[in-house]
């Protein structure tokens, strides 16, 4: 049935109407309704912090072996700049480092190698989702073109070895080590650093680059301390148990019965060669993912050669152009990601100037007609009627991040996959002696997969997992009480010498390695000067803190209605989204724009907002 919607335009403006093909009432009404049932009060609670009897869950480190472990006394030397952190962000901070001249740079690092998220994310079938020419840092400076348009997981831990090598960073390396406090040293104008391994090193700079994905988070599910067979957690996954490696071959699970727990983007990939494998696969799934289109294809090497300097910043600079909606420009992607962004831009012309309503009821039209060619999808890739009607995702495009893959759906098809929806149990019941029990049943099992994701909302101090005292011992966290307080989102009022890379009162690109790479050369520049220039410290002053706050201020929605509104998820804090933070959110302009604010204020030199002592 067409339904035709009636849009008012300005008092002196006709009415217009647009005809559709679907009810637009029908669906918000269907989206509240799963929203709703999925709804909790304990939110982001709803998940346990990985720390003493979950720690292995985290901190214990499968890939390094007996032969391998590092012995070594404690450090107490002091030392320039510590980077805390071995993935894409902190190996940039210390090659930007390095390339401004700087030295005496120490990087800390929990794992045994670096690659941070692509060191521990080793799952069967990871893949990054954003194509690799833009989303591998540093293929033009040494000279490396990805063999996909999307890289799998070993691919890109190797990268990470090429970086550290091609940069001299194996030497800088302190692996093995997690810190457990930051505390500012006002006496020695030095940052002490305290470890697992008993170190007091003392920095006097420190460069936090955590990633958003670093820190797994566990679900609270009663029970879940009595499982007597196998689980862990898929950013450690358990090899040794399941045979094979991150291409397949887990021969090991031929006679094994397995429950995953997630569905979200971890489980769009390891789902399909999990399936393949296990005797028999429980897939638990309390919101479905939006799954599109993939499309990988090897790269062409005629246009690798074809390539000229700067190929990699432009192509990244279009990137988010396209995806921000920037009129006019040419999408030299052609991916999912900016596909979503052409849809969502295009809007019928009018004679008239559209107001902002009228734009945002567009937008969301054109939002309900991409998920009905989502959930169209299910309908043709997956055959099990109940499974497919389970598998279609209810809610706004990006209420989720969306995922793409060409195996997933299908996977559900086989004769030993099943789909357990617990929508309306709002999860798992309970973990048993023998295995699961949701809807009232009980599932049993021998192995628990929990693809249940990492701290990326919620309070900073389980994302960060450690205590950091700026001056006169303030917590960091309760400087951020009301929220993040930052100058351009990497320093703060009270942390001198202190800098943070990451989401933080910034601009946020899909494409984030490209983001954390902006805003490292930007604290490379900082640090710098401030060696330079002959400066002990460096630090936001207040009034500089306060008016960016004041920028965030006014950049923030007035009620934060879109993510409350959405189901639950990371995205907002698991439906409890408490309207917008009193500091406000992020620079919406787009990442682009930010990049330029902040050139420009290298540009003039006088460090605005910041003090040199």
């Amino acid at each position: 049935m067409r339904h035709a919607l009636e849009i008012t335009m300005d008092d002196a403006a006709p009415l217009r109407k647009l005809d559709l093909d679907f009810d637009p009432d029908a669906i918000r009404e269907r989206y509240r309704q799963e929203r709703d049932k999925r709804l909790r009060d304990d939110g982001h609670l709803q998940y346990i912090q990985v720390e003493g009897e979950f720690a292995e869950y985290a901190e214990v480190d499968p890939y390094v072996l007996a032969e391998d472990l590092i012995e070594r006394a404690p450090l107490t030397d002091e030392i320039d700049v510590a980077v805390i952190g071995g993935g894409f962000s902190g190996m940039l901070a210390c090659a930007r480092l390095k390339e401004l001249g700087v030295n005496g740079i120490r990087l800390i690092e929990a794992g045994g190698d670096f690659g941070g998220t692509w060191y521990w994310n080793r799952y069967p079938g990871a893949q990054c989702d954003i194509e690799s020419y833009c989303y591998l840092p540093l293929l033009e400076e040494l000279g490396y073109v990805p063999k996909e348009k999307y890289s799998y997981g070993t691919e890109i831990y190797e990268h990470s070895q090429r970086i550290g090598k091609a940069y001299g960073l194996y030497d800088l390396a302190c692996f093995q080590t997690r810190v457990r406090e930051l505390r500012w040293d006002a006496e020695i104008k030095r940052w002490h650093i305290l470890t697992n391994r008993g170190d007091d090193m003392k920095a006097r700079f420190v460069v936090m680059c955590l990633g958003t994905a670093s820190r797994a988070k566990m679900p609270g599910i009663p029970g879940i301390h009595d499982f007597k067979g196998h689980s862990f957690h898929t950013s450690r996954w358990d090899y040794g148990y399941t045979g094979g490696d991150t291409n397949g071959g887990m021969t090991k699970l031929a006679d094994k019965r397995v429950a995953l727990i997630g569905t979200g983007a971890t489980a769009i990939q390891c789902v399909p060669r999990t399936a393949q494998y296990a005797k028999e696969l429980f897939v638990f799934q309390r919101t479905p993912s939006s799954v599109d289109y993939r499309g990988n294809k090897p790269t062409d090497p005629e246009w690798a050669k074809s390539l000229e300097p700067g190929w990699q910043q432009a192509r990244r600079a279009n990137f988010n152009d396209v995806f921000s909606g920037k009129p006019g420009v040419v999408d030299e992607i052609a991916d999912g990601w900016t596909e979503i962004a052409r849809t969502m831009m295009s809007l019928p012309k009018t004679e008239q100037p559209l107001t902002p309503q009228e734009t945002a009821e567009l937008l969301e039209l054109a939002d309900m007609k991409k998920m009905n060619a989502i959930r169209a999808r299910v309908d043709a890739d997956v055959t099990k009627a109940d499974a497919a009607e389970a598998l279609k995702p209810w809610y706004r495009q990006m209420c989720k991040r969306p995922t793409f893959n060409d195996e997933y759906l299908a996977a559900f098809n086989r004769s030993n996959v099943h789909l357990i929806d617990v929508a309306e149990a709002k999860g798992v019941e309970r973990i048993t002696e023998k295995g699961l029990v949701a809807n009232g049943q009980e599932y049993e099992v021998d192995c628990i997969i929990y693809s249940t994701g990492f701290e990326a909302n919620g309070e900073l101090r389980r994302r960060v997992g450690f205590d950091i005292y700026g001056v006169d011992g303030l917590s960091l966290y309760d400087h951020y009480t009301d929220g993040f307080r930052t100058l351009h989102g990497h320093s703060s009022h009270g942390f001198p010498n202190w800098f943070y890379v990451g989401i933080s009162q910034n601009a946020i690109s899909i494409n984030i390695t490209a983001m954390l790479d902006d805003q490292t050369k930007h604290v490379a520049y900082i640090i710098n000067e401030t060696m330079k220039r002959g400066a002990e410290t460096v630090e936001a002053t207040h009034e500089g803190e306060e008016a960016w706050v004041e920028v965030m201020r006014s950049m923030a929605g007035a009620d934060g209605s879109f993510q409350r509104d959405c189901t639950p998820g990371y995205y907002n804090n698991e439906g409890i989204t408490r309207g917008v933070p009193k500091n406000g959110g992020m620079y919406v302009l787009g990442i682009n724009a930010f990049n330029k604010l902040l050139a420009e204020w290298r540009e003039k030199g006088d460090l605005a907002g910041m003090e040199l002592r």
